[in-house]
């Protein structure tokens, strides 16, 4: 007899379907960290509608969406469903899962009660016009991301899915292997193959960003099934052995080059200068790997902001640089003289659709990519495994957690097809970048005499000489009228905050401003500075000469650094500050 509710771990009998399950939720009133986020109750088990079908989750992947979705932010996935009519006042997430099917809607034709099957994460739906007239389901009004987007993810016993998002379990995976990989592979796979002309092709070079991560290993995998050269670029070489077992042809280390950042205004030629040295020896690098001066047709992106513009350099002739996120920032900037001179190609691409999740499954099927699972997690972890990724503390590769199945290991029905080793790699430092001197790319033709003529003026100063000096400087504990009165009596428009020495922040006249909107002018001046500061504000070295400071204030957008000696806080320099000894020369030389 059914009972109302099983134990995890407990599978009901085939085609059973309890009226409660348990499930891991997210509410509004505890949107944080995940640790707090997430929290275990027992719900109603989902109807499903004509198309849908129940599957009984066996096992989940994590992937950081559902960061987002615990911490509120960049939207609340609660607020968007509630506005949509949607009556829920919770969240259930999870966008990767392999189970068996328990319940099927009366229009699914392609699977059964008891097949065993993975979920990709693509929803939308059947009806909609533009899907019927043949259109891309990708470019529907409806599609959204299972999971994240939809409610009733894979972090429960039950979830509720399209017919369309089930394919077949590969035979030789376990349940936690077939949960870990279809969101970030079939996300690398439309990145690679999904853009006609620019598909990658036999012989192509690949320049893949982040090789050791999810999406990475997918992409380098795939690349060498497709003929293609991989090459990884990694936080250190630590990551090598790792990419180059997956079959990259070789790898670079990102942090042995510091040119990363947003492109400066197109007048600032020293930074366009101290930029081409270090993109070239990048490219250089790419060269050294191939053992031939050959550029990557396609650059496989999602740093975003810090690595775009040398994406772009390196990218060749009629190439394509396609990128699905912005790891680092959205603010990404592009040379277009390189854009349109040499007819690249930058591309947005986000998830995949059916047919492509399909082609990409029969590659694990037929055991040509490795679910590069780097460790499974238990169902009690789930709050654990996502505050994990949230400090960026997480196991490269991909990661899956046990729901129905009992234990790690089970669900293969037939041996390996293509073991791959894991070996043991850092728990840090996945996806930082260098946070260094932003600079531009300059066409081969600019005189490089007129750029270091134009950054004579400034060679013979260091910011040391004319920052603002440490009495520039508050607490975090410090009021703001403490900071604005600060402001005033030294005449600059910001003051560094700095806690024990170490700079924590910036307040500038914006911040004071903006504080005030909808607040009464007492309670404003009472605050906390800690409270109205923009935090981890960009420092630059006293000993850094003004020619760079310039470059770093131009290419962050930015108008203060927080000037630092031996990494604590002494002052604060503005593009202010550079303008007054401008003019100061001006008149000394008149003068004279």
């Amino acid at each position: 007899m059914s009972k109302e509710l099983y134990d995890i771990g407990e599978m009901p009998p085939l085609g059973v379907v309890p009226p409660k399950m348990h499930a891991w939720l997210i509410r509004a009133e505890r949107f944080g960290e995940p640790k707090d986020a997430f929290k275990l109750e027992v719900v109603d088990t989902p109807e499903i509608g004509d198309y849908d079908v129940l599957v009984y989750v066996m096992a989940a992947g994590i992937n950081y969406n559902n960061v987002w979705a615990g911490l509120g932010v960049p939207i609340n996935v609660i607020a968007a469903r509630n506005k949509a009519g949607e009556p829920e006042d919770f969240h259930i997430g999870g966008s990767d899962a392999s189970g068996i099917v328990y319940k099927v809607g009366p229009k699914v034709t392609n699977v059964k009660v008891g097949d065993e099957v993975v979920v990709h994460c693509g929803t939308y739906d059947p009806e909609c016009p533009s899907v019927q007239a043949g259109v891309d389901q990708m470019y529907s009004p409806t599609y959204r991301i299972w999971g994240y987007e939809t409610n009733y993810g894979s972090f429960a016993q039950f979830t509720r899915v399209k017919g369309t998002q089930c394919v077949p379990k590969p035979k030789h995976l376990t349940w936690e292997g077939a949960a870990a990989y279809m969101l970030v592979g079939a996300t690398a796979y439309r990145m690679l193959l999904g853009w006609n002309e620019h598909a990658l092709r036999a012989g192509d070079v690949a320049l893949i960003w982040g090789g050791a991560g999810g999406l990475g290993s997918m992409a380098i995998q795939i690349a060498r099934a497709k003929g293609a050269t991989p090459i990884a670029v990694v936080s250190g070489e630590d990551k090598f052995d790792y990419c180059m077992q997956l079959g990259a042809k070789g790898c670079i280390n990102r942090n042995k080059f510091d040119h990363w950042g947003m492109l400066p205004h197109w007048k600032d030629t020293a930074g366009y200068n101290k930029w081409l040295k270090g993109v070239r020896a990048f490219g250089q690098e790419i060269w050294n790997v191939l053992g031939e001066k050959k550029q990557p047709r396609i650059v496989f992106e999602h740093p975003g902001e810090t690595t775009i513009p040398s994406s772009l350099f390196v990218c060749d002739t009629g190439g394509m640089v396609v990128v699905c996120a912005g790891t680092t920032g959205y603010n990404a900037t592009v040379d277009l003289r390189y854009l349109w001179m040499r007819q690249k190609r930058v591309q947005g691409s986000h998830f995949a659709n059916d047919a492509q999740c399909y082609a990409f499954n029969q590659m694990v099927i037929d055991g040509l990519i490795d679910p590069c699972l780097s460790r499974g997690f238990t169902w009690n972890e789930i709050p654990h495994v996502h505050q994990l990724m949230y400090e960026n503390k997480h196991p490269h590769g991909n990661m899956g957690v046990l729901v129905g199945a009992k234990e790690f290991g089970l669900g293969a029905s037939a041996s390996e097809p293509v073991p791959l080793p894991h070996p043991h790699l850092p728990e840090t430092g996945a996806h930082d970048l260098p946070r260094t001197l932003p600079v531009s790319i300059p066409l081969d033709d600019v005189d490089s005499g007129a750029v270091a003529a134009s950054a004579a003026a400034n060679d013979d100063a260091v910011v040391r000489d004319i920052m603002v000096r440490d009495m520039s400087i508050v607490a975090p504990t410090d009021t703001v009228a403490t900071a604005a009165h600060m402001m005033l009596s030294r005449n600059t428009t910001a003051v560094v905050v700095a806690d024990q020495g170490n700079p924590v922040g910036i307040v500038s006249h914006t911040d004071v401003v903006l504080a005030g909107q909808g607040r009464p002018v007492e309670t404003v001046r009472n605050l906390p500075v800690r409270e109205v500061m923009t935090p981890n504000p960009y420092t630059i070295d006293a000993g850094v000469t003004l020619t760079d400071a310039v470059s770093v204030m131009t290419g962050k957008r930015i108008h203060h650094l927080v000037v630092t000696e031996g990494g604590k806080a002494i002052g604060i320099i503005a593009t202010g500050d550079v303008m007054r000894r401008m003019v100061a020369e001006e008149a000394r030389s008149a003068a004279e």
